[in-house]
């Protein structure tokens, strides 16, 4: 595999039409999607005024995406990606556009909701396997992953900060027209602009090969445990309300605490992506993924409000590691098994982050405290991830001197 001598910058990535193209889909309908979960939570809570019933449909939003990554993100493998990619959002726009239809049932607007997540599942696998057919340079590609870890929660923020004063100045089916809009808009560029590619699979292997390929290859196995690391680092964003209340915050202290975060991951992965090669955040990945976990032990001496937002910021710029992980899994797996090998790994990610939320607020809820079971959360992951990096680090030793890969 070729190398670049000089560390490239952002701005020679964005150079590039065909990830443009996909780097600018994705964003548009990532800011799509926040609108269309808000609209949804509000417009089943103002016609029920059932606080259960609302967090169910939110939850709709989420759960396809996870039953869909591990299955249909084959359709990445069997199918050209672009194509894949487009008619992914052909169909999200059509079954959106839908759901904006104004007095809309509530029971077929939740089964348009769960199809159009389940249409969305191969999206993600084909980006990240058409992103790798774009760049085949180890510098470039993992920039491109670090454009896109940057936008993608810029543009979530963004979506959730603005989602909730459009539903409410225009209404929602404004709001999901415009989703229907930009899934529309993304599927048009998508065949306009990314060259066309064969399927990568030859159709020869089995459905879910990809799955059990990963499973026999000790270096993926060790990078899946290091994603994992993060569903305990996001245990505070579950715990954010008690935490405010335990600390002495006032109550809009919970939209800072909220944003403290994904903001601190925007600029971690800026830094990282300016000041530090890939091989060197290759080779201390393992320390790395340990920090974000570390920062929570903090709050065993229960900080005030901005020590907190400081400890949280610095615990989400830490967690850049991530983007490292994420490309290193994609550039070590065979181009026919990356859609199905990558479905799984956003699968294992959301269900860690999942289950980590709901395990941090009962421990709390148990507790009393949320900055006791935050502290325990950073103490786990401490412990755990010291032996995935000491496995990680024998890894790297193993590898030294070999070329071609992250």
């Amino acid at each position: 595999m070729v190398r670049t001598q000089a560390r490239p910058r952002m701005r020679t990535v964005l150079a590039n039409g065909e990830f443009r193209t996909v780097w600018l889909a994705e964003a548009q309908s990532t800011i799509g999607d926040q609108l269309t979960t808000v609209a949804l939570a509000l417009l089943v809570y103002h016609r029920t005024g059932s606080a259960l019933l609302s967090a169910i449909a939110y939850a709709l939003t989420f759960l396809p995406a996870l039953a869909g990554g591990l299955g249909l993100a084959q359709l990445a493998d069997r199918f050209p990606r672009r194509a894949v990619l487009t008619a992914s959002a052909a169909v999200q726009a059509v079954l959106v556009g839908v759901m904006a239809i104004p007095g809309m049932p509530l029971v077929p607007l939740c089964v348009l909701v769960v199809l159009a997540r389940l249409a969305g599942a191969p999206s993600n696998a084909a980006q990240n396997a058409l992103t790798r057919e774009i760049f085949t340079d180890d510098e470039l590609y993992l920039r491109s992953q670090d454009i896109r870890g940057i936008t993608t929660n810029t543009a979530m923020l963004f979506g959730l900060a603005g989602g909730g004063f459009l539903v409410t100045a225009a209404g929602t089916t404004t709001a999901l027209a415009i989703d229907a809009a930009t899934f529309a808009l993304s599927a048009i560029a998508l065949h306009q602009w990314v060259g066309e590619r064969p399927a990568a699979d030859d159709g020869n292997g089995s459905w879910f090969g990809a799955i059990r390929w990963v499973a026999g290859q000790h270096r993926l196995r060790v990078l899946l445990g290091l994603s994992w690391l993060v569903g305990l680092a996001v245990i505070p964003e579950g715990l954010v309300a008690p935490l405010a209340q335990e600390i002495g915050a006032p109550d809009q202290a919970v939209g800072w605490l909220l944003a403290a975060d994904p903001l601190g991951f925007v600029l971690g992965v800026f830094l990282m992506s300016r000041y530090v090669s890939a091989e060197a955040r290759k080779r201390v990945l393992g320390v790395l993924a340990i920090v974000p976990t570390a920062f929570l032990l903090v709050f065993s001496v229960e900080p005030g409000l901005v020590l907190s937002l400081v400890v949280l910021a610095a615990a989400g710029g830490a967690g850049a590691y991530i983007v490292t992980v994420g490309a290193s899994f994609i550039t070590w797996v065979p181009n026919e098994l990356r859609g199905g090998a990558g479905g799984l790994y956003r699968t294992g990610l959301r269900v860690a982050q999942g289950v980590g939320v709901a395990v941090g607020g009962a421990l709390a809820q148990w507790l009393g405290s949320a900055t006791t079971a935050i502290t325990i959360a950073g103490a786990a992951g401490v412990v755990l991830g010291i032996p995935l990096a000491v496995s990680w680090a024998r890894l790297q030793r193993g590898e030294t001197g070999t070329a071609g890969v992250l």
